[in-house]
């Protein structure tokens, strides 16, 4: 491999001085901790066991709402939400009197990590199993760029790269199916040891979490697949970084029926017309979640009183936190403009959704499994290498998933 740069790059307030080695930053999708824990029971995680030995094990804090889109776009920029823009999947664009996704980089308000890199030598590639994140994080880039999902037509001119399914060596895969993100995994091994990348973001879909309980087959037989690849990675020389962007849990009744409850019905019932919910999971991966997740935001008319609603709200079964616009701008971490009048956060076995028009479950593979609120905030944090001792100190504070970069490259400096 040739020379890897050194220089030293700075971005959002942050400096970050890499050594001459592969740096690789993995989010693992939906991986709570006891993905791990079990799989490591069992005795299939022998390479993630080593990384745990070797160098550092522990517990972060992600950003909130624990959904895809604000947790990647924070682990690539190292800030929050309300510093980088992006609140959810899918929000209420009041400017426009639209309900949009945010899978374009033009919400993204925050330069990122990886196009720093670029700048400053490192060749960089950014391999996502889906295709709604390649924008975001591809922002600013000069480098590879390209998903799983749509891996046979990513060009050259527009990704960074092409014949992508020859150099990986592995056909496109589904992307409901553990093969997409073993196939990110994949790609960042084969970049590396050809000679195309020395700085990677790899970033997994959680579809076998929403999908698979920690003690199934499944998982434990994908997470085994997985510690392969990263083995393989660790193996090419590169220092590794494994976070999540957040976690998950059962969202179900004690008879194994989804525990929902649809916040804009319920608030109709008790005040009339007036409210629109927003679900910032929603996105395009309906088999996935039903777009019911643990985190909704509500717009509330001049015709409704906020605090009464907010009242009544809060002392309601399975909502666990109701909080008004200013408040989930300084304790959420939020971006004023959007975000709702009222952000409600349900308890670790109920998801909130908005009517039941909105929700097809019927595209569901098995049970309801889900993300979005506080139980799925705390996410594990992995390094391949020995932590320095300020970044040892660090650890012990309140460490955020978007750290991960931080911690990878500047920890690890001895």
């Amino acid at each position: 491999m040739a020379a890897i740069s050194t220089v030293p790059f700075s971005v959002n307030a942050k400096t970050f001085t890499p050594a001459a080695k592969p740096i690789v930053v993995i989010c693992i999708d939906g991986s709570a901790d006891e993905y791990l824990d079990v799989t490591a029971a069992h005795g299939r995680l022998p390479n993630l066991q080593q990384m745990s030995k070797a160098g550092y094990r522990g517990m972060v804090r992600g950003a909130l709402p624990s959904f895809t889109n604000v947790n990647n776009s924070s682990i690539v920029t190292g800030v929050s939400p309300a510093v980088h823009g992006i609140s959810g999947n899918f929000f209420y664009d009041a400017a426009r009197d639209q309900e949009v996704m945010m899978n374009s980089s033009e919400y993204l308000r925050a330069d990122t990590i990886l196009a720093a890199a670029a700048n400053a030598g490192r060749k960089v590639a950014v391999v996502t199993a889906k295709e709604k994140l390649r924008d975001i994080l591809s922002y600013k880039l000069k480098g590879i760029a390209f998903s799983a999902e749509k891996a046979n037509q990513a060009k050259q001119d527009t990704h960074g790269i092409e014949n992508a399914e020859e150099i990986v060596g592995f056909p496109t895969p589904a992307i409901y199916s553990p093969d997409a993100s073993l196939f990110v995994l994949r790609a960042g091994v084969a970049l590396i040891e050809k000679g195309m990348a020395d700085f990677l973001y790899l970033s997994l879909t959680d579809y076998m979490q929403h999908t698979y309980a920690p003690e199934a087959e499944e998982s434990l037989a994908f997470y085994e697949a997985m510690d392969a690849e990263i083995g393989k990675l660790i193996k090419a020389g590169a220092i590794v970084g494994a976070t999540a962007d957040h976690g998950m849990n059962a969202k179900i009744n004690p008879d194994g029926t989804p525990n929902v409850l649809f916040v804009e019905d319920m608030l109709e019932a008790q005040f009339g017309s007036g409210f629109r919910v927003i679900c910032p999971i929603t996105d395009p991966y309906v088999k996935h979640h039903g777009a019911l997740g643990s985190y909704v935001v509500v717009h509330v008319d001049k015709s409704q009183d906020i605090t009464t609603v907010k009242n009544w709200l809060s002392i309601q079964p399975g909502i666990t936190e109701v909080h008004d616009r200013s408040t989930a701008t300084r304790l959420l971490e939020q971006p004023e403009d959007r975000t709702g009048d009222l952000v409600v956060l349900s308890a670790r076995d109920v998801v909130v959704g908005r009517k039941p028009q909105y929700h097809d479950l019927s595209a569901l593979d098995g049970t309801l499994r889900s993300h979005g609120g506080r139980y799925e905030e705390m996410v594990p944090l992995i390094i391949s290498h020995p932590l320095n001792q300020a970044y040892k100190i660090k650890a012990s504070g309140d460490p955020r998933n978007f750290d991960v970069f931080d911690f990878t490259i500047n920890g690890t400096n001895q």
